[in-house]
C-alpha cells in the first residue's frame, strides 16, 4: 500500500467517476438489426464488435459508447412507465449540430422534440423502440455563465424549456446570423406533457 494513503472511504473523501462511459439498449431480436442501424446513423458511430445478437459501437476513442442486444423473451415497454428518460451526447458547435440534424433530416429522421433548455440547445430523436436520444450543444462558453443561468429567475420559471423550430434555426444560421444570438436562452412557456408522448 502506498505510505499515507487514506485507509478508508471517510479518510479518502468524494471519489466521483472519471467520466461517463457507456450505455446498452435492449431491444427485440426482430428489432435488432433496425436499432443497430439506426444508432450507426444518427451517431455516426463505427461497431468494434459485431455479431447476430450484439453489437458494441463507438464514434470517439472510447472503445464502446453505446451497445445494442437483441434479447429473445423481452416484453414490450408500457406506455407512461418509469425508467430512464432519455440518454444524450453533446456536439462541440452549433455547426455541427446544424450538419447532424440535416443529414439525419435528408434520411427522413426528423426529431420527436426540439427544445431550447437554455443551458442547451436539444434535439429529441426517438428511436424504433421509443428510447429518446438528445442531440445537443452547451448553449454558454464559460462555466461561471451556465452556473449563473442555472440561478437564474429565467430558470426557476422555466426549467425545462421552450420548443423552437429547428428548421427555422437552420434557415437563420445559413443566414449568417450569429451562433451568439441563436443560441440566445428564450422566454416562453415550457412544451405541455403531451410534447414529451406516452412512450
Amino acid at each position: 500500500m502506498t505510505p499515507n494513503f487514506p485507509r478508508t472511504a471517510a479518510d479518502r473523501g468524494k471519489v466521483a467517476p472519471a467520466r461517463f462511459a457507456h450505455c446498452v439498449v435492449r431491444t427485440t431480436p426482430e428489432r435488432y438489426a433496425e436499432l443497430v442501424d439506426w444508432y450507426r446513423t444518427l451517431l455516426e458511430a463505427k461497431p468494434v464488435f459485431e455479431n447476430p445478437f450484439i453489437c458494441f459501437m463507438t464514434y470517439d476513442d472510447e472503445h464502446h459508447r453505446i451497445a445494442i442486444a437483441g434479447i429473445p423473451g423481452l416484453e414490450e415497454r408500457p406506455k407512461n412507465a418509469v425508467g430512464v428518460d432519455h440518454i444524450a451526447f453533446s456536439y462541440a458547435t452549433l455547426g455541427d449540430l446544424v450538419h447532424t440534424y440535416e443529414r439525419l433530416a435528408d434520411l427522413g429522421v426528423t426529431p420527436a422534440l426540439p427544445i431550447h433548455h437554455g443551458p442547451t440547445l436539444s434535439l429529441y430523436y426517438d428511436d424504433p423502440d421509443g428510447n429518446r436520444v438528445e442531440l445537443q450543444i452547451d448553449v454558454f462558453e464559460r462555466r461561471e455563465d451556465q452556473d449563473a443561468f442555472f440561478e437564474s429567475e429565467q430558470f426557476a420559471r422555466n426549467p425545462i424549456g421552450v420548443v423552437f423550430d429547428p428548421a427555422e434555426l437552420v434557415r437563420r444560421f445559413h443566414d449568417g446570423v450569429s451562433e451568439a444570438e441563436l443560441k440566445q436562452p428564450l422566454e416562453g412557456p415550457p412544451p405541455g406533457r403531451e410534447a414529451f408522448g406516452s412512450r
